[in-house]
């Protein structure tokens, strides 16, 4: 009964008021079908702008970890390509070192010994593999994770001595500063200092490097095209 008169009521409404209800319908639908092209065009320029601020932030993360790489370092280390055997010359028994080096690397140690300085050549040329081996049993001795050790230790590929144009160089007077910080307050250390430029060899590791442990016994040699473009990414780039 009582849906029956509501019906009776809705139909009892005069004909002018249900007319003015239906239009007032029709303009409402109207306008949101008119103003629905702006609504769509706000979200959308809206939903643009999100999608390249989004883009902006994620090519900035995607530059700062480019960046982090710094030339696609590995532990603070970049990669080396290792020297082919028939390139490489014994300088001593069990030293080798590229061909393009070995005349220099001479010569710079007999014009020490001319004025009273004695170098010793304690490390050349080393292969990947033996780097490999160097890295991870010293690493497991001294009870170091990977950065720790990469301080001190290049991984393997990443070594310059792979190059064959890397020496460590040692005092003979004072062999107690062999690979230490130490051998810098000796007379050899000094005298390459003054010198090794000469003979166009570099100190690698300074006091100055944020990503390796400094080392006074290690030079590299640059005198020649394929030295200094092998070492061209770590002269590009700052310590």
């Amino acid at each position: 009964m009582e849906r029956k008169e509501d019906i009776n009521q809705l139909l009892d409404i005069p004909f002018a008021k249900r007319t003015y209800l239906y239009n007032s319908n029709s303009k409402l639908f109207i306008r949101i079908l008119l103003i629905s092209p702006f609504l769509l065009l706000l979200f959308s320029f809206a939903g643009l702008r999100l999608i390249r601020d989004s883009k902006i932030v994620s090519s900035r993360f995607l530059d700062i970890k480019i960046d982090s790489k710094d030339g696609q370092r590995l532990l603070g280390h970049l990669p080396y390509p290792e020297i082919s055997k028939d390139k490489l010359v014994f300088i001593e028994p069990n030293i080798k070192v590229h061909i393009d080096m070995s005349e220099s690397l001479l010569k710079m140690r007999e014009a020490a010994k001319r004025d009273g300085v004695y170098l010793v050549f304690l490390s050349g040329y080393r292969s990947t593999n033996l780097q490999k081996d160097i890295f991870y049993s010293l690493k497991s001795i001294r009870n170091q994770i990977a950065s720790e050790r990469a301080r001190v230790s290049a991984p393997p590929g990443y070594s310059e001595h792979s190059t064959g144009f890397a020496i460590d160089i040692g005092d003979y007077m004072q062999r107690e500063t062999d690979f230490e910080v130490e051998f810098e307050d000796t007379e050899a250390f000094k005298w390459l200092q003054r010198h090794a430029a000469k003979y166009h060899f570099k100190l690698s590791f300074n006091r100055n490097n944020k990503y390796i442990d400094y080392e006074p016994w290690h030079w590299r040699y640059e005198g020649s095209v394929e030295a200094l473009k092998i070492f061209e990414n770590s002269n590009r780039k700052s310590n």
